[in-house]
Order: C-alpha cells, then structure tokens, then sequence
C-alpha cells in the first residue's frame, strides 16, 4: 500500500490548539508560500491575536510532516510582511497588526433591469454576433498586437486611434450626413461614458437637462449622476416637445434627446421640432446630446440624416457599435464642437486618460476592408424578418389585446395593450409568458396609464423569438379574456 504523509492525514489542518482552524491551501504549490498563506490569514482574520507565540519550526515542522527549513522560510516571509517578530532567544511572535474587517453584510448593488446571466427573448441591446465576424476580429487584434511598435504599446492619444476616427468620420459623411474633423471625434467605452465626459466638462452641477419623457432610463441615471437636474418633457408624435420644455425649464443648459428613433417610443422628430430645438440651443447657449445608438437598422431607405448634420455648433453626437457588433466591445464615440474638444479632452484626463488601442484599430481595419458594413447588411436582413414574424404572430394570435407597431428602424418596437385594461396586467403578462420585456411605465417618471410592450428583436434567433411571440400572445389572452 502506498505510505501516508502526516500532511495527508492531518488533511489542511495545519496545527491544533489555538491553531486548529489553520488551513492550507492546496492551490499554492510552494510548501513555505503555502503555510506563509495560511498564517497570514489567521493574523488578519484574527484567529491569532497579536502577542500569540507561533510554534517553533521544529515543532511545527512534526505535527505537519513539513521540512523545518520551509516553516522556517514560512516564518521568514511572515517577518518580510511585518505580521510576525522575531524575537532574539524567545521565538516568533504575531507581530500588533489589527484584524481585517470583513464586509460580510455588504450586497453588491446591480442594476434591477440588467441580471445577470443569459438573457431572455424580447431583452433590449442583445445584437446578434456571427461566428465569422468574430473571427476575422480576433485574427485582427492578433495582427494589431503582434504587429505593434512602440508608440502602439504607449499612452496613445487622449481621443483614441485615428485610424478608427477617420473610418468613423466617413461612414458619418456617407451614411448620417455629417462631415466632421476626425480630430474632434473622441472614442469611448459606450455612449454612458460619452454623455458623462460631457456632462462633466460642459454643465455645471444643479444644472437643468431636458430628458425625453418616456426615455432611456441609462441616460437619465447618468444624468443625475454627474449632478445635473434632469427634466422630464413630454414626446409626442414629432418628438421631443420643444415648447413645453421652454415652460418648464426655460433655463435648462442642454438637452438629452434620440431624434431619429426615440427610445422608446420609435417616434421620428419631425423637421419642425428639429430647427426649433436647434434655434433654442443657440439662442440659450445650451448644448444637444444627440444619442443616434441604432441608425445604421433602417428599414426603410436611406438612414435619417443626423441632427449633428444640421448644425454642428451646439450639437454633441454620441455613437456606438454596442448595437452594430456587440456590447461587450466597449467602443463608442462622441463628435464634439471643435471649440470645447480641449474642455471635453481635460475630463477624459480626470477618468481614464486615453482609451485602450489594439481593438480600436482592429475595429478600424474591418471597417476599412468592407466586413462591418457586409455584416451589417446581413444583419438589416436578418433582424427585418425577426420583426415582420413577430409583429404577424401578435397580430393574428392577439388581435384586440396586444397591438404592435413596425418600425421602420431600430431594433425594438413598441407593442400596445388595450386601453381597458388594469394597469398591473402588463406585468402579469410578462411573468406569465416567461420573457425579458420592457414595459412602457417603466420608462416613465410620471405614470400615463398608456401601457406598452418594449420588445427587442435583434437578439435571438427567429425561431426562438417566434414561440416567444407566441407565448406572449398566449398569456395575454389567457389574463385578458
């Protein structure tokens, strides 16, 4: 039979009495790093108080079947980190070190509408990714990494790669009629990251923001984040309603608006309340914050021209390719007036001071060679026939009950309830059918009694989006009839 080492049997237990709760962690591989490791943690935990004797070495060294010299180099290592003395004739000693507190009654805090965990059809911001794409992305970064020299592996430029700026600049030019100076554009984690770079640099605390009502929930957070007094203004069937947020906050310094596809009601600010919003950011010296985050999903002709493009002066432009690929890229941009780039650069410098580079510039080389924008024809495709099914399945299998309008871009579309119904059935609904769904009311400050689904159709396959149709339909029949 093969022998048994007194560690074996003593198990992790590395020592009794006032140390028998010392474990040793098998993970570690270097015997002395393994009983130093476990000593340290009884001192901070303060299973062994300051003061207490430790074993000799020699001793030690018999109860765990470990060589004297490893608990000596253990003990060594201890002295090194000032958790134990070593005293000439006397032996080592835990040295005054006060035990380490441990929040063990702290509950990380987590957004209520982002759990984690794999998502649930209907969820919003779930693009569906191809094999391929990422493929040719990792293959990209790999070449980006391997090829770097040694400005590449520095700090970079505070604005990001102009290699992806210069892409940017021209799929805007083309596709959202906005020219702009690659200079002025400043690449950032996601459009939250942008609209807080210029809350910061541009608005004062205690400012007041106009915030679309219904709106992106994101955004408002954010707002409030960085101090600013956001003001919920009504959105109509032509958007954001410029006159009533002259009533209501005649003061405000800027204005957080989605023009092209309001989120998330779908609406398309008409061309009216553009130039009136516009004529009152100039006249107010007040700031646009136009978050565009899904244009490039139209279904119907050209994309929408962006505000951005009908002034440059007093509109901020925020994009993002957490919809175009996927969230987890972590790559937005924000397009800023020349004039107050310098104020916005000096609040990037506060935070994180430059943006990561290799993926900026293997994002830039698929852009380049035409594989973001073959994806995304792909895409446009795929996720058209996700809506037209789903809008069908509603249409036939919950007539009167559920309502949906098709969008014509965009990744969600709003699915209406009957008026008549109690305003809890929407969440009823929801729990029944077993989905991730947005409800209208929980985009509101103030409720309306107007009740809507908020369902996305870019993330799952078509299949699974059509039974999850089906289900919804279902269940509202069921709690409504």
């Amino acid at each position: 039979m093969p022998t048994t080492s007194k560690l074996e049997t003593f198990g992790p237990v590395i020592a009794t009495g006032p140390m028998e709760q010392l474990r040793l962690d098998p993970l570690i591989r270097n015997q002395a790093q393994r009983v130093h490791s476990a000593l340290r943690i009884a001192i901070l935990d303060g299973l062994l108080p300051s003061g207490t004797a430790l074993p000799s070495s020699r001793a030690l060294s018999r109860q765990i079947g470990i060589g004297r010299n490893t608990i000596v180099a253990a003990y060594e290592l201890l002295v090194s980190d000032g958790l134990a003395e070593a005293r000439h004739g006397s032996g080592t000693f835990v040295a005054p070190v006060p035990p380490l507190q441990a929040n063990i009654n702290v509950t990380p805090v987590i957004e209520p509408r982002s759990p984690a965990g794999p998502k649930k059809p209907f969820a919003l911001g779930q693009p569906r990714v191809e094999p391929a794409l990422l493929n040719r992305l990792a293959a990209a970064s790999r070449r980006r990494i391997s090829d770097a020299d040694p400005f590449d592996l520095g700090y970079g430029d505070p604005r990001g790669s102009l290699h992806l700026r210069r892409q940017i600049a021209a799929a805007l030019a083309i596709d959202r009629g906005l020219r702009c100076d690659p200079d002025c554009i400043v690449i950032v984690s996601g459009t939250q990251h942008g609209l807080r770079l210029c809350m910061d640099a541009l608005v004062e605390p205690g400012d007041r923001v106009w915030m679309e009502e219904p709106g992106y929930a994101a955004a408002r957070t954010t707002l409030l984040a960085s101090g600013a007094v956001p003001v919920p203004i009504n959105v109509d069937e032509e958007g954001l309603d410029i006159r009533a947020g002259r009533q209501r906050a005649p003061d405000a310094k800027a204005a957080y608006v989605t023009p092209s596809h309001q989120f998330p009601s779908g609406v398309r600010m008409s061309m009216s309340r553009r130039v009136e919003l516009l004529d009152w950011a100039e006249n107010a010296s007040a700031w646009v914050l136009e978050d565009d985050y899904d244009s490039e999903f139209r279904y119907t002709g050209r994309p929408l021209t962006a505000l951005a493009g009908l002034s440059s002066t007093r509109v901020i432009y925020l994009g993002t390719f957490a919809k175009t690929l996927f969230p987890a890229l972590r790559i937005g941009y924000v397009v800023v007036p020349p004039d107050v780039l310098g104020r916005v650069l000096a609040a990037r410098a506060a935070i994180d001071r430059f943006p990561p580079a290799f993926m900026q510039d293997a994002l830039a080389d698929l852009m380049s060679n035409g594989t973001v924008s073959a994806h995304l024809r792909r895409m446009r495709k795929q996720y058209r026939h996700s809506r037209d099914r789903i809008a069908r399945i509603l249409i036939e299998e919950a007539a009167g009950v559920l309502t949906p309008i098709v969008p014509e871009q965009g990744l969600h579309m709003i699915v209406r309830l009957a008026s008549n119904l109690a305003s809890d059935v929407g969440r009823k609904i929801r729990a029944e059918a077993g989905v991730e769904a947005l409800l209208l009311s929980e985009t509101q400050t103030v409720t309306t009694g107007i009740e809507a689904f908020v369902l996305g159709f870019s993330g799952f396959a078509p299949e699974v989006l059509s039974e999850a149709a089906s289900s919804l339909a279902r269940a509202a029949r069921k709690l409504v009839e």
